[in-house]
């Protein structure tokens, strides 16, 4: 087994040790003092406990855009997806997102590093 270095290594291990393969959604976000908007995503079909962060960094890579973090979700309780579904259901949580930004809580949110991060609603002054 390869050697777990970030939170997110922690979390893909726990979750596939957990339920075994499974489709996993994620979204790119751009987060500033005061918001997190999300910008682009994916789905991966997670086989075996191997990945770790600088295989999905490889994969941010090619989304072109410049983020600085990222919210993944597994694609249903049932593991594996098929590909239409997993584009699907990435369609339906992308437009939520925009819409509701609190949806994340529900994810595994992670910074550039592969560290957990939190949201928190800004209350008005």
């Amino acid at each position: 087994m390869r050697p777990i270095e970030t939170d997110f290594d922690e979390w893909i291990v726990r979750t596939h040790d957990e339920a075994g393969d499974f489709t996993m959604l994620f979204l790119l976000v751009a987060i500033t003092e005061t918001t997190v908007t999300p910008l682009r995503g994916a789905w991966l079909h997670v086989m075996g406990n191997e990945t770790r962060w600088p295989e999905m960094i490889a994969h941010f890579l090619g989304a072109g855009v410049s983020w600085q973090g990222v919210v993944f979700y597994r694609a249903g309780r049932e593991g594996l997806v098929p590909d239409a579904e997993a584009k699907a259901r990435l369609t339906a949580l992308s437009h939520k997102l925009h819409e509701d930004r609190s949806l994340i809580k529900e994810g595994e949110f992670f910074n550039e590093d592969g560290l957990r991060l939190q949201i928190e609603e800004m209350k008005p002054h």
